[in-house]
């Protein structure tokens, strides 16, 4: 029997970026807000000296207990679905900090193109443009919209940057840039020699010590060159647990309840009336009534509640009919590899989002007409850190072990160099998520199903972006390049993204998205989904 709680103002399940904001700006607006998180707390102390490359990298231990829950994938609907059973194409974040703990800090925004890519690719290109299967929608809101919180976002975070010839000329960081190693002059000028118009990664890591306007200080980066997969140790790294959750503690109006699984969202039909959540480790059932329910436990979570909640109507990829589950999708992350003969670099050190970046295939700012794809993608070359056990990268042909394997190893340890690009994989028709009728959690509910491939549009836009790679890599007088221009079906085995979109999408009217352009869900006006 559950316990039934007093009741609260608003209830954020999972206490990632997106929940740490909304829990940081509620309760300074003076709501009383309750934070679950079905993993542990975290904070910075706990990362000291964590450079543990098998307990983090390999192990995973800020990620989600696939033995508890995972997500089960397929290809297309006659295949079955089968669980993921370890850490492959992406990883999911677990305990307060969620995947904002153990991001790069690569500090990227949408494009103005992304919110309206239907309407703009229509009145540049004409309808035949968009693959007929292509479910591309606006999303009701445009980048002048969102540019004020855009601005307070990267102060908020502390962003270091430059600015990006492609993005608004007054747009400023209130740090600069990270260090520019030889490394990355390189890239920069090897990208100037073919037109391209080369920028510092915009980076969450601070290049300098700040105070951000809620008054929250942070140390300058160390360059020690873990941050994917790791916690920031030194607090350098913009994460929910240096920045947004202690604001929120400081009003006086947060509580953190960690340990706290969401089972189902309350309602009536009409309104939410709060969650029903299960604390791991004693095994006891609560309710938990709030005027206001939000959901930003990143988007399996999200729509696996929405669906076993029975909350809004579920994708139906046959008729085309329903918005839950619909549209998802992941990043195309093309990569080229160049080795040097005549150069080495320091590359054990590093960040996250150290790098140099390239807008000039991104979005719409080419011209689309004679190519085989819409959108397009960004592309970088950073310097993160090699690290000992994970890079021992070599040219094709290495053996992969024995003495030749590390001899390779060790010379061209600090003589690689990757570009890479990440290509928007645009929603398709039968990319959907739904719940597995066969494969339950540890707690008796259904697993999300995934049902995802590339499309023809991917595939194009993919063998693009790497051929562009690998002519930067040219450029700056590689002497073996590695590029890896074929994309085939997608395999859910290798790591390739953790840039999952999709299930709850956002648009301009119910019977194309779950929420509106204030994430506010359709069918139920005090519910939110981020």
């Amino acid at each position: 029997m559950a316990v039934k709680l007093a009741k609260t103002d608003v209830v954020v399940v999972g206490m990632g970026w997106a929940g740490g904001i909304t829990a940081s700006e509620a309760s300074k607006a003076g709501l009383k807000v309750l934070g679950l998180e079905r993993g542990k707390n975290r904070q910075t102390s706990d990362f000291a000296m964590g450079h543990d490359e098998l307990r983090f990298e390999h192990r995973k231990e800020l990620m989600q207990d696939l033995s508890k829950e995972t997500v089960t994938f397929r290809n297309n609907p006659s295949m079955q679905a089968l669980p993921m059973r370890k850490y492959g194409a992406f990883h999911l974040g677990d305990g307060v900090g969620g995947a904002g703990l153990h991001w790069n800090g690569c500090t990227h925004l949408f494009l103005d193109y992304d919110f309206q890519i239907y309407s703009k690719t229509v009145e540049r290109y004409g309808k035949k443009k968009i693959p007929s299967d292509m479910t591309i929608q606006n999303w009701g809101i445009t980048e002048a919209e969102l540019d004020p919180y855009y601005q307070k976002f990267v102060q908020m975070a502390g962003v270091s940057g430059e600015p990006n010839p492609f993005r608004q000329k007054e747009w400023s960081y209130p740090n600069p840039p990270m260090k520019t190693t030889p490394k990355l002059q390189m890239m920069r000028e090897a990208g100037s020699k073919l037109g391209l118009h080369p920028f510092a990664t915009p980076s969450s890591n601070l290049s300098q010590n700040y105070t951000n306007p809620d008054g929250v200080i942070r140390a300058g980066c160390q360059y020690c060159g873990y941050c994917e997969l790791y916690g920031c140790e030194y607090g350098a790294k913009a994460d929910p647990t240096v920045t947004v959750i202690p604001v929120a503690q400081q009003t006086g109006n947060f509580e953190l309840r960690v340990h706290a699984q969401v089972l189902e969202v309350l309602h009536d039909g009409k309104k939410a009336s709060g969650v029903r959540y299960l604390n791991t480790v004693t095994g006891e059932e609560y309710i938990q009534p709030a005027d206001m329910v939000v959901l930003s436990a990143y988007i399996f979570t999200n729509t696996k509640l929405m669906l076993f909640s029975k909350i809004g109507k579920p994708y139906d990829p046959k008729t085309g009919a329903g918005v839950v589950g619909k549209n998802y999708g992941d990043h195309l992350i093309p990569p080229a590899f160049g080795f040097f003969e005549d150069k080495e670099f320091n590359d054990y050190m590093g960040a996250g989002a150290l790098g140099v970046s390239f807008d000039d295939y991104n979005g719409d700012f080419f011209d689309h007409s004679n190519v085989n794809f819409i959108h397009g993608g960004l592309i970088s070359s950073p310097q993160t850190g090699n690290r000992p056990i994970a890079h021992n990268l070599a040219p094709l042909g290495t053996p992969g072990w024995g003495k030749e394997f590390k001899k390779q190893t060790i010379h061209y340890s600090n003589r690689s160099v990757l570009v890479f690009g990440q290509g928007a994989s645009l929603p398709h028709r039968f990319n959907y998520l739904d719940l597995d009728p066969v494969y339950k959690d540890a707690y008796g509910l259904p697993l999300i199903r995934i049902t995802y491939d590339y499309s023809d549009n991917d595939r194009n836009l993919y063998h693009f972006l790497a051929n562009k790679c690998a002519d930067i890599l040219k450029a700056a007088g590689a002497s073996n390049i590695m590029s890896f221009d074929q994309l085939g079906h997608f395999n859910i085995a290798p790591y390739q993204s953790d840039h999952n979109v999709g299930g709850t999408p956002m648009g301009e009217n119910p019977s194309v998205s779950v929420v509106n352009n204030f994430s506010q869900v359709w069918d139920m006006e005090n519910l939110f989904l981020f």
